[in-house]
C-alpha cells in the first residue's frame, strides 16, 4: 500500500498503485463489500464448496434474502464469486469462489479463527471496559 496522496487525475490512471486510504481509490468500495458483515460470512461459507442461494442463506444465519442477494451481486461484480445458472427445471443457481475470492476468503477465515480462538480474552476485555 502506498501512502502518497491521490489526485482526481490519478483515479483514472490504471497504472498507478492502489491506495485504499485515498478517497477515490477503486479498492475502497471492494474492501467495503468484502468487509461487510454479510460479505465476510458469505465468502468464508463459500470456502466449504458450492452453495445454492437458499442453502447459503441457511448457512449464514440471520441474513435476509434481500441482503444476501445484494451482497452476492456486489461480490460477483467485484470478481470474488461466480454465479452459475444450471439449466434444469426449476433452474438452479450455484455460487462458488473465484481464485481471487478464494484468496480473500482464506484471509478472512484466518481472522475469524483468531477471533474465535481468543473469544475468552475478548469477553474479559469487554467486561473490563464496561466496568470502567
Amino acid at each position: 500500500m502506498s501512502t502518497r496522496q491521490t489526485t482526481a487525475a490519478d483515479a483514472s490512471d490504471p497504472t498507478l498503485e492502489a491506495d485504499v486510504f485515498a478517497r477515490n481509490c477503486d479498492s475502497r468500495p471492494v474492501l467495503q463489500n468484502v468487509a461487510s458483515r454479510w460479505g465476510v460470512l458469505a465468502l468464508v461459507a463459500l470456502r466449504e464448496g458450492p452453495y445454492r442461494f437458499s442453502a447459503l442463506r441457511r448457512r449464514v444465519e440471520g441474513v435476509s434474502e434481500r441482503m444476501l442477494s445484494q451482497t452476492l451481486q456486489a461480490l460477483e461484480r467485484d470478481g470474488l464469486i461466480h454465479r452459475e445458472v444450471q439449466q434444469s427445471i426449476p433452474p438452479r443457481v450455484e455460487y462458488t469462489l473465484t481464485d481471487l475470492g478464494s484468496q480473500v476468503a482464506e484471509h478472512l477465515e484466518a481472522l475469524i479463527v483468531t477471533l474465535e480462538t481468543n473469544i475468552d480474552a475478548i469477553r474479559r476485555a469487554q467486561e473490563s471496559y464496561h466496568r470502567e
